[in-house]
């Protein structure tokens, strides 16, 4: 593919409280190394790399971590890794990138891609990216939906006309985007075969996509249209006072489920996760024996089903099951697996008694 007006935005902003103690402000989720040598941006990257040549990926990030993006991606430009002035969901997030792209290249084609995601089938994925980018190219508005392997409650869905085929080159159009379903629901979505994951993966034209802002969010759309172009001097000061004004919406909200004529690909089995708590790592790492995943110095006697991470002193469980244990120089966090999802729980009662040190 390489076309020269093919561009990889990488959403990088987030702050990964799930993963607390070892994801912080400074030292987020996609920072981070769960699954080897290469941290969760850096897999990111390096998926693209055949498609997308580093200096045509962009990253946005924030003030906390665009030092360590900048450390950890020496092949991406440092002026394409920009830190947002303000958290403002992803429509804003895209519309920035959006704007600076079109600025650039009034051609630009983007694929929008989470930094945090895993992917352990890369080149069966890249496969799904090539008509997928070539939708966008064409005017369209594109998503690329992940074949569900569960009846999963936490993720939006996609509907695709029946007789879908998971792994086809061909685009369909999408039906609707689905809110997270109870799980009778998932249940059914499952069942029917033309319920994908929507894995937060589009692709459109710059133009098109800040068109559709112009409809759907006019504030934003006017706020960023408003900024110099990315070349001036005057383009990062414009950014600090007026990024922030933009409305807090996702994409999905704000573009795709109101937007017409979007297709998709849906994708086969390409191994993707989104890694979204302690479980999911646990889930995705060989476990022992007795199903435990243990890093670090640890024991475990008479202990099944549990994730254990030691960054020095001895763990020792003895009796227990299903517990993820998460030790760091500062803090310790135990925790039920199954309550996983609530990590990010602790963070906002950390948040209300003010302990800055440990956030």
């Amino acid at each position: 593919m390489r076309k020269a007006n093919y561009y990889g935005l990488i959403m990088a902003g987030g702050r990964g409280t799930r993963f607390w103690p070892r994801s912080r402000r400074g030292n987020a989720k996609q920072v981070l190394r769960f699954f080897g040598e290469r941290s969760l941006v850096q897999d990111t990257v390096d998926r693209l790399k055949p498609l997308i040549p580093p200096d045509r990926i962009w990253v946005l990030t924030n003030d906390y971590l665009r030092a360590e993006i900048v450390r950890q991606l020496p092949e991406v430009p440092r002026r394409q890794i920009i830190a947002e002035p303000a958290q403002r969901n992803t429509a804003p997030c895209i519309g920035l990138a959006a704007h600076i792209l079109r600025s650039i290249d009034p051609d630009a084609v983007m694929g929008v891609f989470p930094a945090d995601h895993v992917v352990s089938r890369p080149a069966r994925y890249r496969r799904l990216l090539t008509p997928a980018f070539r939708e966008g190219d064409r005017g369209r508005i594109a998503v690329l939906g992940m074949q569900p392997r569960w009846p999963e409650t936490g993720y939006g869905y996609i509907e695709f006309p029946r007789g879908v085929r998971p792994g086809s080159l061909e685009a369909l159009p999408v039906r609707q985007f689905r809110e997270k379903p109870d799980i009778e629901t998932a249940r059914e979505f499952l069942a029917a075969g033309r319920f994908y994951w929507n894995a937060g993966m589009f692709f459109w034209r710059a133009e098109v996509y800040l068109d559709a802002l112009r409809r759907f969010l006019p504030k934003t759309a006017a706020l960023l249209a408003a900024l110099p172009p990315f070349s001036s001097r005057r383009f990062a000061g414009a950014l600090a006072e007026t990024y922030p004004l933009c409305e807090n919406i996702s994409v999905d909200y704000a573009v795709m489920e109101r937007a017409s004529g979007v297709t998709g690909l849906a994708s086969d089995d390409v191994g993707w996760d989104d890694v979204g708590s302690w479980n999911a790592v646990y889930e995705l790492l060989p476990r022992d024996a007795e199903g435990n995943v243990t890093l670090g110095d640890t024991l475990l006697e008479a202990s099944r089903g549990n994730y254990v991470e030691s960054q020095g002193r001895l763990i020792a469980l003895l009796g227990v099951e299903n517990l993820v244990v998460v030790d760091t120089p500062d803090a310790l966090l135990i925790a039920d697996r199954s309550r996983s999802q609530q990590v990010g729980n602790i963070v906002k009662l950390l948040e209300k008694r003010k302990r800055e040190e440990l956030l």
